[in-house]
């Protein structure tokens, strides 16, 4: 593997599968005993993505009936503040 003028390789595709690094994946890097090691700091988008629709599942299961019933327009409607609370 060789590195370019700018300092990138490829991580092949078996680690990065084997490491859990997804597409905008944070990672750092760090030196230990001479070795270059790059650990994964934050989710990709597909895990932000899993962990977000866990969160709404979640708020879904804990709304009222009336509220279960609204479509997302009748929902952000409602979140949204009257004209008289933005005074």
């Amino acid at each position: 593997m060789q590195v370019t003028e700018k300092g990138q390789v490829t991580i092949p595709k078996r680690l990065r599968d084997a490491a859990g690094f997804l597409p905008g994946s944070q990672v750092a890097f760090s030196l230990e005993g001479g070795k270059i090691i790059i650990r994964k700091t934050g989710m990709g988008t597909d895990d932000r993505r899993k962990s977000l629709r866990a969160a709404a599942a979640k708020v879904r299961k804990s709304l009222d009936e009336p509220f279960r019933q609204m479509d997302s327009e009748e929902i952000m409607a409602f979140l949204r503040p009257d004209d008289d609370d933005r005074a």
